[in-house]
């Protein structure tokens, strides 16, 4: 299929495309328009940019434009369900576009803003619903919206869908869709999970699959730049006050960096709009209207505008912060070099990020080329084995490699000891200068063997007058001329003829010392007595007795 004309399209369709100059449709259009028209479920995979809006609006416009059925209050006939709002917007664009002259009417929906007039349009019938899953859920919990007379549903970007985390919005939606339907997906990539959800969705679906890598090796041309990090706001400001930037989209990481960057580059007296999460919907859609239109012709966003964004003459994609996987890198720079035009994307990174980088550039393939334009092959640490890359640009370190990454902490000690070292009588001073492990410290015979010590003989001596033999104790004389065992039989006895107990000591801890024990005689116990008080009132020292 060369042009839009051989497809078999309502003239009034065939008309709105002329207007629109569309004359050869892209690789996905070519497959997947002629498989909508007969009706059949697609599951297409192609990447951001290359015309899947167009691949699915326009077999639902001429099947809707056939039969002219006139929908019911609060049933649309065709469901469109994309994840970003930008998105949403844009698809309703395109159905306007390309459906100018049937005046099939399609209702937008989308949060951050009032709901009422979204449910007007509702109850006045609406062909096709544009809805983003968390406002759709909500308005379909209220009763403002039923799927029960839908006939053609569509998932666009299922990927970045799944991962914004709207899977338990999608399965209740898909649980309330009617079993008789036709339903489109695309994806820019197949993942696991991705294919797992078609399977519950399509019905003997036609698989059309595009490869993302060519058009970003052919029609990209892709920089890398080694900056420090103080240093990226200079260089963002040299590469923007070129005359060959005419259009450009700088991609950051963080919404606070963000509104950052964005004034720093207006106080240089650039036309400069900022776009993420903490801005409105209606200050998001002025930012892009104006970047449409020319008058501003410098954007900062956050990846929130990684995909949905559908501006012509982008020249320059730049990544100011090192995107999180290769996916999304793969979504940023394909913000240029749409509709076939070439394109320049310029990605920033530190000494730190070097790994991140081999990680983006294995996913996509081919050779690294350095600053001259050679084909430069990075060894691996192992010396012999080489690596395949991307086709960066550039701005690296001499070598043309990726400096390697600087290890961070403490170098861990080695575990490595001298064995067999042995304890010398003469000479000890080394000892006390390295630590010895347990291995190389020998038994204690040996080794007071070695220093001129002998444990057996000696210490046995010592612990010998330390404890005494028992028996011998006993019958040793003890200080009144007696035995020990004899002194302790002949205890005084209570006249009575018992035995007198011994009052037991306490014992005491280690560094005290007993209490003195202090006599008083019964005289100093009555000069010390406190007199009793006389009861009564107190009466004053002058105050008459009576």
């Amino acid at each position: 299929m060369n042009a839009f004309s051989d497809l078999d399209l309502l003239p009034k369709l065939q008309r709105a495309l002329e207007k629109s100059d569309y004359v050869t449709p892209t690789a996905i259009q070519a497959k997947a328009i002629p498989e909508g028209l007969a009706g059949k479920d697609i599951l297409g995979c192609a990447q951001t940019g290359t015309g899947k809006t167009a691949a699915f609006v326009l077999p639902i416009l001429h099947h809707l434009g056939s039969n002219r059925r006139r929908p019911q209050p609060n049933h649309p006939l065709a469901l469109i369900l994309s994840p970003t709002r930008e998105l949403a917007i844009q698809i309703s664009e395109n159905i306007s576009k390309y459906g100018q002259f049937l005046k099939i009417r399609s209702t937008l929906i989308y949060g951050g803003v009032s709901q009422l007039n979204q449910v007007r349009s509702l109850r006045r019938g609406t062909p096709i619903l544009v809805a983003t899953p968390g406002r759709l859920i909500d308005l379909m919990e209220q009763g403002h919206i039923s799927l029960s007379q839908l006939k053609y549903f569509v998932l666009d970007e299922a990927d970045r869908m799944l991962d914004m985390g709207f899977l338990p919005d999608l399965e209740k939606v898909i649980d309330d869709l009617p079993d008789q339907r036709q339903s489109l997906f695309f994806s820019a990539t197949l993942a696991p999970k991705i294919t797992k959800l078609a399977q519950g969705l399509l019905q003997d679906p036609v698989t059309i699959q595009i490869s993302p890598e060519k058009r970003s090796l052919d029609k990209i041309e892709q920089k890398l730049q080694l900056v420090k990090t103080s240093e990226k706001i200079s260089k963002l400001n040299e590469i923007l006050s070129q005359s060959e930037v005419r259009r450009a989209i700088v991609f950051i990481r963080t919404k606070r960096a963000t509104s950052k960057v964005e004034k720093r580059l207006q106080d240089k007296g650039l036309l400069v709009g900022a776009i993420h999460g903490d801005k409105s919907q209606n200050a998001r859609q002025r930012t892009l209207t104006a970047f449409r239109r020319g008058k501003i012709n410098i954007l900062v966003a956050t990846d929130v505008a990684a995909r949905g964004i559908d501006v012509d003459d982008v020249s320059h994609v730049i990544n100011y912060d090192l995107p999180e996987d290769a996916e999304t890198y793969v979504h940023r720079i394909g913000r240029t070099g749409r509709a076939g035009a070439n394109g320049i994307a310029i990605t920033f990174y530190t000494e730190a990020q070097s790994r991140d980088v081999r990680e983006i550039e294995r996913y996509l393939g081919g050779e690294s080329q350095g600053q001259s334009g050679a084909i430069v092959s990075r060894k691996s640490a192992r010396g012999s084995r080489s690596e395949s890359h991307s086709n960066f640009r550039g701005h690296r370190n001499s070598s043309g490699g990726t400096p390697k990454r600087k290890k961070f902490g403490k170098p861990k000690k080695s575990r490595r000891t001298n064995q067999g070292s042995t304890f010398d009588g003469n000479n000890l001073d080394g000892l006390s200068k390295r630590r010895q492990s347990k291995k190389s410290i020998k038994p204690k015979r040996q080794r007071d063997d070695v220093v001129g010590f002998s444990w057996d003989r000696d210490t046995a001596q010592q612990k010998k007058k330390r404890k005494k033999n028992p028996r011998e104790s006993a019958n040793q004389p003890d200080e009144r001329g007696g035995n020990r065992k004899e002194s302790r039989s002949e205890k005084p006895e209570k006249p009575d003829g018992k035995r007198a107990h011994k009052k037991s000591r306490k014992r005491l801890g280690k560094g005290k010392k007993p209490k003195p024990s202090y006599h008083f005689s019964e005289e100093f116990f009555r000069q010390t007595k406190k007199k009793k008080k006389a009861r009564g009132k107190k009466r004053g020292k002058n105050a008459p007795k009576k």
